[in-house]
């Protein structure tokens, strides 16, 4: 039987510690040789802008291999709609039985939230206490309760282009607006820039001594970014694949084909250092970077932790796909 699991059921069951702690797990297994995620291929039609990404994964940890297809079409926002919408198909590894097609919304929300967050507490400064967004739309919203699941920050400050946006957070948060990006991004200890960005947002001029940045916003294009060439080279750049950074990351790509860079400022992934065969933060005034593209091991991770809740709780609908 498959089960089917709609984005209100997945609002009902996904909680953020249970995630963080499921993400956390899916990049050790990564590291360990115990799952994979290879680089997505992008698809694009002939003459249009929407792009097609099928993000794959298996994992003998969680007895699942899984696709994600996420379709990114950036004129859906002229008309109301999300730009990326996506659906997660998984199969038992054991048998190719089809398990769960879900809804991936909330989903690609919840572990692109908790993958900053398992970040931030590897990387960033014990005694950080000022976090910055720059950003302030539903994954700020989430990532503000994921990070404050791991660190104790004292000062919350926010930018964005949306008034109305900035205004709702602020009350919803109780952060303080800020009037530009370089302002959050000088005040900032934990910088998490958040925006759908094509050219840099964010200055490596700005970076103060001991920042960590969660590069998290831009899409998966090889001509989209966030931060500047001077901020990736200015920084210990972690990545949550290396080969899926080196394909897809303009964060990444764009620096290193302008020389800036080599690809060895980009060839640590984050499941290396918490399983502790590469280094993390070298020492306190170190500027470390996590550029978190997503991968469909996150995405895998958090599915088994929805079949398995659905199942305890008789949530969802189930078919047989083979009748």
């Amino acid at each position: 039987m498959t089960l089917i699991l709609t984005r209100s059921e997945v609002l009902a069951m996904l909680r953020l510690p249970e995630v963080i702690a499921a993400v956390r797990a899916a990049h050790i297994e990564l590291a360990r040789g115990d799952a994979v995620a290879p680089a997505p291929p992008a698809m694009r039609l002939p003459g249009a802008q929407a792009s097609f990404l099928a993000m794959v994964a298996a994992s003998r940890g969680t007895g699942l291999a899984a696709v994600k297809l996420l379709a990114d079409i950036p004129a859906n926002r002229e008309i109301g709609l999300p730009a990326q919408r996506s659906a997660i198909l998984t199969v038992d590894t054991a048998d190719g039985a089809c398990a769960a097609l879900i809804d991936g919304a909330a989903v690609t929300r919840f572990r692109t939230a908790a993958a900053s967050a398992v970040a931030t507490a590897a990387l960033a400064r014990p005694d950080a206490r000022v976090l910055g967004f720059v950003g302030a739309g539903a994954l700020a919203h989430t990532h503000l309760q994921a990070l404050r699941a791991v660190r104790e920050f004292e000062r919350v400050l926010v930018w964005s282009r949306s008034t109305a946006t900035v205004r709702a957070f602020a009350e919803a948060t109780g952060a303080e607006i800020a009037e530009s990006p370089e302002q959050v991004v000088r005040a900032s200890e934990v910088l998490c820039t958040l925006t759908p960005s094509r050219r840099p947002v964010v200055r490596g001029a700005w970076f103060r001594p001991g920042l960590h940045v969660n590069a998290v916003g831009a899409p998966p294009r090889p001509d989209h970014r966030e931060i500047d060439s001077e901020g990736i080279a200015r920084a210990r750049v972690i990545v949550d694949s290396r080969s899926t950074a080196l394909h897809e990351s303009g964060d990444v790509l764009i620096p290193l084909g302008e020389g800036v860079i080599d690809a060895a400022h980009v060839g640590d992934e984050i499941g290396e250092v918490l399983l502790g065969s590469k280094p993390g933060r070298g020492d306190a005034e170190q500027i470390t970077l996590y550029n978190s593209l997503g991968v469909g091991l996150q995405d895998l991770a958090v599915a088994r932790l929805l079949i398995d809740a659905a199942r305890q709780r008789g949530l969802g609908t189930e078919i047989d796909l083979a009748r």
